[in-house]
């Protein structure tokens, strides 16, 4: 799929349609993790949004795919606005609307499915790695945190959630050629590395 955040840069308004289309559930997504109302994420997901068109001259599709780049952004804008506001990142359930309308009742009801699915497959894992992934995912801890409250090594908490994560793909079936992610999964956002 061709990036459109060259076509962004140079004030393409059918570029932003189609880049907000093919990425607002996504976003939307995060940010409902990391926010505790709709109303919240709302606004976090318009600000990253602003964030990526200011930026889309940057893009360097050499550095990483154009979801690695919104994903960058978007997490670094929602970790700020949550250290900004003094709050814990929540783990509030995931609701995939646009940032415009509201979830239709079939989308709903993937999402449902969508979260089931992965929370079977957290239990399938290890102990050691669902214990890492919940307090990284779940209560949004940086991997210096959760070696400090778990009282074990940093490299083992890194560890621990590379496997489970790479685990965790492979019972759900992702490919991470195709999901726009690197194939090191203490890379990516969801592992919550020390940002």
């Amino acid at each position: 799929m061709q990036s459109l955040l060259p076509k962004i840069a140079t004030g393409d308004p059918a570029a932003v349609e189609d880049f907000l289309k093919r990425h607002s559930g996504m976003v939307w997504g995060l940010a409902r993790r990391f926010c505790r109302n709709a109303e919240d994420a709302e606004d976090a997901t318009q600000e990253i949004f602003v964030d990526v068109w200011r930026s889309a001259a940057r893009y360097d599709e050499n550095a990483g795919s154009e979801v690695t780049f919104l994903m960058t952004i978007a997490r670094r804008r929602l970790i700020d606005r949550a250290r900004r506001l003094g709050r814990r990142i929540s783990a509030d359930l995931l609701e995939d609307p646009t940032t415009i309308a509201s979830p239709s009742m079939t989308d709903e009801v993937e999402l449902q499915d969508e979260v089931a699915r992965a929370q079977d497959a957290l239990k399938k894992l290890r102990p050691e790695q669902r214990e890492v992934l919940d307090l990284a995912l779940g209560q949004g801890q940086t991997h210096h945190e959760i070696a400090a409250s778990i009282g074990i090594p940093l490299g083992t908490v890194k560890s621990h959630a590379r496997r489970g994560l790479i685990k965790l793909r492979e019972m759900l079936g992702v490919d991470p050629s195709t999901s726009g992610e690197s194939n090191d999964p203490a890379k990516n956002d969801l592992s919550r590395g020390d940002a």
